[in-house]
């Protein structure tokens, strides 16, 4: 089919303007014009013949008629959606030029500039009936679900035979055996470029576990999807996932995150052993000075108490450690989480769910209403969040959350930065824990990470660390610190006031627990960097 030369479109334009004029000068086109031809049409003025007829007149761009088209394959590099959004289709299509079925002369221009842009190719457009356009459309468009459908039913039956496969629920059960004995709190799961690396967090710390050939990571991240009931066949958007899993005598809670990335997939899994948690704030790290004003701090039937740090460092097992120790049969306790990492019986536990609506503060707001003696936020993270919980904890309720910050007078600071008054901050505010968790030498081989006969110490896998306690300072507020913030002091004048009133510094107490032996220098140098 031969190239036609096209009018100038502000040409074009003008003399379809002045025929429609002529022809229906009632007819007011200040709108949409395109709605107005449609409404001709409607109204039985027009033809869809007729209107294609002014078109070609006024554009000197051809039009055909459906019984001298045969629509060939789209090729490759052309999708559907493009010409389907845009209700054109070609016609011809070879490597410098492109014939192009169009309904009306409105988005001429841009077309022809978007195609030779994107496929670096001249256009030759014609004219065809739009109603027409829409059947091949909506045609090929079914056509081309049915093929994916098909493929998606084929491709997810062949993930599910692979996943079963004996070998890699092996694969998969070693992976949770070694997490476990590690004592892991995270499995990573990451395809390379040429290989798959399984890597653990112990302690705080990556460790690779195993390495196994790339081809082998369609099946077990099926595998893993299968056991979180993720869907098989889904590896371009991101998905979450929670079950329960039994590994030998031990019930694992799983979280499970898969996010598409250049390579694949990264799936990491959170291990929750509830069995291994001990929630008890004498086996945290605590020195017995700072535990025992912590106590008596928790002790106090309102007001809002803080615990913050950075991310890992440790908030909700403190938090949690706290609700264990004020659990009764005399005390209404509600939280609200995000997730509900450890369901605890006594505890009336909600979780956050942004799909629906239920956020920190709307469950917060809801809580206050249900007669709570102590109430857990799992983080303060907006004005409207703060707003509640700092009138929760002025109207006879323990409030109970965290802050990401990095020091504890600095929890004072991102309050009031939130927009919170500083009268209600030294108000409801009553005392904020600082924490890092540091690494602990391992007993059983000095911290050296070998054993008596030269190999490897099986108790800490040779890195010469085993467990985890913390590093606190804790801040109560009195009397002068309660004046400072109402005169908007620094954070530095903050400090200074808590240390002179007896706070510990996070870094004295890692001090402290370097000159012990509890841990080392270069671990307390990582675990405090940005201090």
């Amino acid at each position: 089919m031969e190239n036609t030369k096209i009018d100038p479109c502000s040409a074009g334009r003008e003399k379809l303007e002045n025929l429609f004029s002529e022809r229906f000068p009632d007819v007011d086109r200040s709108g949409s014009r395109r709605e107005a031809d449609r409404e001709l049409i409607r109204s039985g003025r027009l033809t869809e013949s007729q209107l294609l007829a002014l078109y070609s007149s006024a554009y000197q761009v051809p039009e055909v008629s459906e019984e001298e088209l045969d629509i060939p394959d789209l090729p490759d590099g052309a999708p559907l959606e493009f010409f389907n959004s845009n209700t054109c289709l070609p016609l011809e299509w070879e490597r410098d030029s492109v014939t192009l079925l169009l309904p009306d002369p409105y988005d001429l221009e841009g077309m022809v500039f978007l195609i030779r842009k994107t496929w670096e190719c001249g256009v030759s457009p014609r004219f065809v009936k739009r109603s027409y356009l829409e059947r091949v459309l909506t045609r090929m468009q079914n056509a081309e679900n049915e093929e994916e459908n098909a493929f998606d039913q084929e491709d997810e039956n062949t993930l599910r035979s692979m996943a079963g496969e004996a070998k890699i629920v092996r694969l998969v059960n070693d992976i949770f055996t070694q997490a476990i004995e590690l004592g892991a709190s995270d499995i990573h799961i990451e395809p390379g470029e040429t290989s798959l690396s399984v890597r653990c967090r112990v302690d705080g710390v990556l460790t690779e576990i195993m390495n196994c050939p790339l081809n082998q990571f369609p099946a077990i991240a099926s595998r893993i999807k299968l056991i979180g009931g993720l869907n098989i066949a889904e590896s371009r958007v991101p998905q979450d996932g929670r079950t329960n899993v039994q590994i030998g005598r031990t019930e694992l809670d799983m979280r499970i995150s898969t996010i598409p990335i250049l390579t694949g997939e990264s799936i990491v899994l959170r291990l929750l052993n509830q069995e291994a948690v001990s929630f008890d704030l004498r086996t945290l790290g605590m020195s017995d000075a700072i535990l025992e004003k912590f106590n008596k701090l928790i002790s106090i039937p309102h007001g809002m108490i803080l615990v913050v740090g950075p991310t890992g460092s440790g908030k909700t097992t403190t938090l949690y450690s706290v609700i264990n120790q004020l659990n009764d049969s005399k005390k209404k306790i509600i939280t609200v989480e995000d997730p509900v990492e450890y369901k605890t019986p006594g505890l009336c536990q909600m979780q956050v769910n942004h799909k629906i609506g239920v956020t920190f503060a709307t469950g917060l707001r809801s809580i206050v209403r249900q007669d709570p003696d102590v109430i857990l936020v799992g983080e303060i993270r907006d004005q409207e969040t703060a707003d509640i919980a700092i009138n929760a904890a002025l109207t006879g309720h323990l409030v109970l959350s965290t802050l990401h910050t990095n020091d504890a007078v600095g929890a004072v600071t991102r309050l009031l930065d939130m927009g919170m008054e500083n009268f209600l901050v030294s108000s409801a505010l009553f005392g904020v824990l600082s924490q890092r968790l540091v690494r602990k030498i391992c007993t059983e081989c000095n911290g050296t990470g070998k054993a008596s006969d030269g190999g490897k110490c099986r108790r800490c896998n040779g890195s010469g660390y085993k467990g985890r306690c913390g590093i606190y300072e804790l801040l109560i507020m009195d009397d002068e610190l309660r004046a400072a913030v109402n005169r908007n002091s620094s954070s530095a004048e903050l400090g200074r006031i808590a240390v002179d009133h007896g706070m510990t510094t996070l870094l004295e107490d890692g001090q402290a627990k370097v000159a012990a032996g509890v841990t080392t220098q270069e671990e307390l140098n990582r675990s405090t960097a940005n201090l």
